[in-house]
């Protein structure tokens, strides 16, 4: 085992989970979408990173979709340990090109999208203008 899997990763399971943090912020870079929000749910929980991932059927049939998770599963437990921030959330969305990319290519998709998503107690306008701040829209593009 290297050094980016010591910290132990929660995951999302409940569909109420994935929705609380698809009103959060979000990346999209290459052939991912990562979203994240604040952990919500029971205050007594320890605090910790918790991560789920999904595929649509639009990126093809099961087989695809489950090596599409596979891939992103590996990429959240490599990053996360060190690019996320505890008490956050985080959801990896697999796009068109997530199972034809590229290992490395891939890897630094995430990197990049991880790294411009805000932090806890960030506000929506530290949030780099590519992301989308909470509640869903950029505020300077709505305003």
């Amino acid at each position: 085992m290297t050094d980016t899997y010591k910290t132990k990763l929660g995951s999302l399971k409940k569909r109420s989970e994935f929705l609380h943090v698809r009103e959060g912020a979000y990346a999209a870079r290459g052939a991912i979408v990562i979203q994240t929000r604040e952990k919500g749910g029971d205050p007594q929980d320890p605090p910790a990173i918790r991560f789920g991932v999904t595929a649509t059927k639009r990126i093809g049939n099961a087989v695809i979709r489950n090596r599409a998770k596979r891939r992103l599963r590996e990429i959240a437990q490599q990053l996360l340990p060190t690019l996320g921030h505890v008490g956050q959330d985080y959801v990896f969305i697999a796009r068109d090109g997530t199972v034809s990319r590229a290992w490395d290519r891939l890897k630094e998709d995430a990197r990049r999208a991880l790294q411009s998503l805000p932090g806890p107690g960030q506000s929506p306008s530290q949030t780099p203008s590519h992301s989308r701040s909470i509640g869903g829209r950029n505020r300077a593009a709505s305003a």
